[in-house]
């Protein structure tokens, strides 16, 4: 935590500065405006999960299968807009977020425990998009970068188009298309010993990868001693692409109640499980999970908003998922924002999830090597959850502490689940306008 406050502080200062020099009188008739800074947001997060039955180990339960996890994330989102010489509005938005996180299992990769067990994620966005507010449209367009230490490399494209109808409602349609590069990190027991290679009759070589993605060349002597190291050997890589189309409508049913409705198409195809997951047979020996090449996925969603008075509002969603896999899911949830006075609210929620598993799962050890597809990875087994928390929202008008400081969002959530994972999130958001 004392690592996201000393972020957080720095950024801050950062952001006094230049809003100081805003100016947001705007006394003149229409014209075009330059692109302006108009808004940023700061978010910072710590995340805690204990677990058991970690994919990497197999899901075994002893203490190789341990799951906990640390995530310390840090992010920064800045929008700036502009109306051209049309009376369009012009939005560009960009960001980055890091996230360095700990993870007990990480470790396993090396079947000793000696892997490196933390890494971290970066990763930016960039966004653009248009609005013709006479015509109610809005088109978009927008670019996805992440990449985790030597593990993964992705990049992301989306273009989306939205119209608003003559009664209130408004249809959005989204293309997205992410394209990943996955490094084939795998546990140490596989990896290869090249005897081709020896320095003399008596020495071999043995690779040694680790989750860092580091893989060097260990010379050993007959006696076992280690005669040289340090040369590098190159990694193979698998692709992931994964492509969705997002349907969604928007309605103002009356004064009180506005609800909306999505849809999304999701073609997943590649390498879809992850190299350094293993998967024990029930005749005890161990292998890397192996899953199909591809997945179709189809969630749908409805949300229901009701504003009940002028201080309670009920947020009500809830999702139904499908895919070819044979995972089936259902997720309900309810938010009720509660305003205490004009500028200050909490926001209690809670959500409940339940999915069936995929065809392909089966626990530590109850796979038999005749399987064509097995994985013991428990986030494609059967289980239930439960979500719950509270958000705290404060938005003076003259803003806190100083008036670019709009707004201050404080969010926790406690979650468990029926595989025996738990875990805790604390969230800030400073909105600065």
């Amino acid at each position: 935590m004392k690592k996201i406050c000393l972020t957080v502080v720095g950024m801050y200062f950062i952001l006094l500065h230049a809003f100081s020099q805003v100016s947001t009188k705007d006394t003149s008739t229409y014209k075009p405006k330059k692109l302006k800074l108009d808004e940023i947001n700061l978010v910072s997060s710590y995340y805690n999960q204990t677990a058991d039955k970690s994919a990497v180990m197999g899901g075994r339960t002893d203490s190789k299968g341990i799951g906990d996890v640390t995530d310390f994330a840090n992010g920064i989102d800045v929008k700036f807009v502009g109306w051209d010489g049309k009376k369009r509005k012009n939005t560009l938005s960009g960001g980055i977020g890091i996230d360095y996180h700990t993870a007990a299992s990480q470790a396993y990769v090396d079947s000793n425990g000696h892997a490196k067990n933390n890494g971290t994620r970066i990763y930016p966005t960039l966004d653009w998009s248009i609005e013709n507010e006479k015509k109610g449209t809005e088109f978009g367009i927008g670019a996805y970068y992440s990449a985790e230490h030597n593990y993964y490399h992705s990049i992301g494209f989306n273009t989306s188009f939205s119209k608003k109808t003559h009664n209130n409602g408004e249809f959005s349609f989204k293309l997205t298309g992410y394209f990943d590069n996955i490094k084939m990190i795998k546990p140490s027991e596989f990896d290869p010993v090249d005897s081709v290679k020896s320095v003399s009759p008596s020495d071999s070589v043995v690779y040694i990868t680790t989750a860092s993605g580091r893989s060097e060349a260990i010379i050993y002597s007959s006696g076992g001693q280690i005669v040289s190291k340090g040369s590098r050997a190159k990694i193979p890589s698998q692709s992931r692409d994964t492509y969705t189309a997002s349907f969604s409508f928007s309605q103002v049913i009356n004064e009180r109640l506005q609800g909306s409705v999505a849809l999304d198409l999701v073609y997943q195809s590649g390498y879809l499980g992850l190299p350094f997951h293993r998967v024990y047979f029930n005749n005890g020996k161990d292998t890397i999970e192996n899953l199909p090449s591809q997945r179709f996925k189809f969630p749908i969603g409805l949300r229901l908003n009701y504003f009940l008075g002028d201080n309670i509002i009920l947020r009500g969603y809830y999702r139904f998922y499908i895919d070819n896999w044979g995972l089936k899911s259902h997720t309900a949830s309810l938010e009720v924002p509660i305003k205490i006075t004009p500028f200050f609210s909490l926001s209690p929620f809670y959500r409940y999830y339940v999915q069936t598993s995929v065809n392909y799962f089966a626990p530590y050890e109850g796979h038999s090597p005749t399987d064509q597809y097995y994985t013991s990875n428990y986030a494609l087994a059967a289980f239930k959850s439960h979500s719950f928390g509270m958000g705290l929202r404060l938005a003076p008008p003259k803003g806190v502490l100083i008036k670019s400081l709009s707004a201050v969002e404080i969010r926790y959530g406690h979650y468990t689940q029926t595989t025996d994972l738990v875990s805790d999130i604390v969230s800030l958001n400073l909105k600065f306008k």
